[in-house]
């Protein structure tokens, strides 16, 4: 085979109708070259320019109207879940019709740094249905959050001073970059975008479109020509060495192991659906003395994030007129870059570390509610809507209700207002409610939405009434509910005042609720506040130790015991729980609360449709204060409802 072998070669030969042709096209150049290149270099030129100004009509079109995707970062994420989604999003290819037209829509993947940290933005234009691109990164990344915002402004119009570049692939598009990293690549991405200082942005823009069709098959072509040993990837003559036929490079190029490793990666890159792509960064900055120096040193730290996908082929700078337009803009290039749903998911990902800094990170998880979740209504308390799918009110049914429920978030999130919801929905439908309120806010936001059919059922503890509180005794009972009461209001000053409570305390304690609850002739009304008086009063102790049964007979020997301690024994004895008592009921708030007199109020009845509001904000009554209030109306509450269960009501 010589060079006259190939398809050119046939049809110049001696014996064809075109032997004559090269001999009559050098004659016409010579005769007529004055006139006719520079024809040709304009009609070239006017090709060319129409073509550009097609091209920027269609962009207009297509990002005219647009949506921005704001996405948070769940708190862990799989390395294969950017491929998954750049994957699915091959689905948003076009007809070949509408390709030729210029009506392929593009995505834009942004990273955009501010003082704030970092946003993760995917752009599209107002073709592309929302709900899709809102389903693909959903599933993509499980536990994203996603928000729709319509036009964002990345970089202020005040900002005087910005520079950019974009990045394009140095070496011929069929050679992969690399796109396999032990680390996140995103890394020196992140620490370029840190410490930045008012009015300060970094915005990086990877854009990229579905491309087949002659897009790709120009690529395929040369691959194949280097598959036959015809040409290299640093050499665009494919087309001329596969009509001439060139028998030495093919046989040099079968003994190049580099360019057989070449060959191999372009058809491991080219094997799937391929991406049509484009780079873009922008830095913006007020204008100071040192602008410009920043400025510079920034947009290089910027670029230079991308050299770790340096493989193969690798991403060299070029510059970008006017970069705060072109960022906002959006348009797409007349020639992107090829590249593969890998090396696309390595440069357009959520940042995998998990304490990278400054990424904006989702809450909760969001799932899918199963047809079991009731609707809120009048077995169902509402919760919500749910974000995912279609949209639906969930709630929570009543009877479920009664069990443990756990509310829990970082502050901000919802929690008093999905608590506030819930008992604003218990008292319109006539149910018991009980709330207990250690900071204060909650309490008041129910008061101030709390339906008027409520407001005879409603009972509220709050210090910050200046009229006198409704009361509610802890020792309040007969004698079959003594042990109980006294078990419980024991326990409560044991869990708070651990270190500070012994045997001897909690047996004085004891003894004392069990006196005050079981003799006749304590008085109508014991309190607290009696048990002061018990320990420290020589003839109320005897008038109320007279009035013990006989069966008390462990009760007796206490006192027994107690009357022949010497003052200062006495006063060792009874100290610890003494100092404790006075504490407390030194608060006025508290003594007219729970030691002033029989209860007005009954749990029992806020069980049955009643409403009881207990604000015990901690920085007006102490912690300790406000822990025991609320520890002595959870133990009254239990035991209303436990006396409830026992009745089978």
């Amino acid at each position: 085979m010589n060079g006259t072998d190939g398809p050119l070669g046939y049809l110049l030969g001696p014996d064809t109708p075109f032997a004559h042709l090269p001999a009559e096209l050098s004659l016409l150049v010579r005769a007529d070259g004055w006139w006719l290149a520079p024809s040709l270099l304009t009609a070239v030129g006017s090709a060319r320019l129409t073509r550009l100004l097609l091209h920027r009509r269609r962009q207009r079109q297509l990002t005219a109207d647009g949506y921005s995707l704001v996405i948070w970062a769940p708190p862990v994420i799989d390395p294969a879940s950017a491929a998954a989604l750049w994957s699915h999003l091959t689905g948003l290819l076009r007809p070949w019709w509408k390709r030729t037209l210029g009506q392929q829509q593009h995505l834009v993947f942004e990273y955009h740094f501010t003082t704030a940290g970092l946003a993760v933005r995917l752009w599209a234009p107002a073709t592309v249905p929302a709900v899709l691109l809102h389903r693909a990164v959903e599933s993509a990344w499980p536990g994203a959050h996603v928000s729709t915002h319509i036009e964002p402004v990345f970089l202020a119009k005040s900002t005087p001073r910005t520079t950019g570049g974009t990045l394009r692939l140095a070496r011929p598009e069929i050679l992969p970059i690399r796109h396999q990293h032990d680390t996140d690549p995103l890394r020196a991405l992140l620490g370029a975008g840190l410490a930045l200082g008012p009015e300060e942005s970094v915005s990086v823009q990877v854009l990229a479109r579905p491309a087949t069709g002659a897009r790709v098959r120009r690529a395929r072509y040369r691959i194949r020509a280097l598959r036959a040993g015809v040409s290299s990837p640093n050499r665009p003559r494919a087309l001329l060495d596969l009509l001439t036929h060139q028998p030495s490079r093919a046989t040099a190029a079968a003994r190049d192991p580099e360019q057989a490793d070449q060959l191999r990666a372009a058809l491991t890159k080219h094997a799937g659906p391929q991406w049509e792509t484009c780079v873009r960064y922008s830095v913006a900055m007020p204008d100071h003395a040192d602008t410009a120096d920043r400025l510079r040193g920034r947009a290089h730290a910027v670029a230079s994030a991308f050299a770790i996908h340096s493989g193969r082929n690798w991403y060299a700078r070029h510059r970008l007129s006017d970069p705060a337009r072109r960022m906002t803009e959006r348009h797409f290039p007349m020639r992107g870059d090829l590249l593969s749903v890998p090396e696309l998911a390595a440069i357009a990902h959520l940042p995998l570390d998990t304490a990278a800094p400054g990424v904006q990170r989702a809450g909760a998880r969001s799932i899918l509610p199963i047809a079991a979740v009731p609707l809120p209504g009048p077995a169902a308390k509402p919760l919500g809507r749910s974000d995912l799918a279609t949209e639906r009110p969930v709630g929570l049914a009543v009877a479920d209700g009664r069990h443990h429920l756990h509310i829990m978030g970082a502050t901000g999130s919802g929690k008093s207002t999905l608590m506030a919801t819930m008992v604003l929905a218990d008292a319109e439908a006539g149910r018991g409610a009980l709330v207990i309120d250690p900071k204060g806010d909650l309490v008041l936001d129910i008061l101030a939405r709390l339906p008027e059919t409520a407001l005879g059922r409603t009972v509220v503890l709050d210090p910050g009434d200046h009229a006198a509180p409704p009361r509610l005794n802890v020792l309040e009972g007969d004698r079959a509910q003594a042990d109980v009461v006294v078990d419980n209001l024991v326990g409560i000053f044991r869990r708070i005042f651990t270190a500070f409570w012994g045997p001897r305390t909690d047996d004085v304690m004891r003894a004392a609720c069990l006196t005050l609850m079981t003799s006749p002739t304590a008085g109508a009304t014991v309190t607290l506040a009696d048990i002061p008086r018990l320990l420290t009063e020589p003839s109320y102790r005897r008038r109320v130790v007279r009035g013990l049964s006989g069966a008390d007979k462990t009760l007796r020997g206490f006192w027994t015991w107690y009357e022949q301690l010497s003052e200062p024994s006495r006063a060792a004895a009874t100290g610890p729980l003494m100092n404790k008592l006075r504490a407390f009921l030194l608060r006025t708030f508290v003594t007219d609360t729970i030691a002033s007199g029989a209860s007005t109020f009954h749990l029992d009845d806020v069980l049955d449709g009643g409403l009881a509001l207990v604000r015990l904000p901690k920085g007006v009554l102490g912690e300790e204060t406000s822990r025991l209030l609320g520890s002595f109306v959870v133990a009254k509450t239990w035991q209303a409802a436990a006396a409830r269960a026992a009745a089978g009501e």
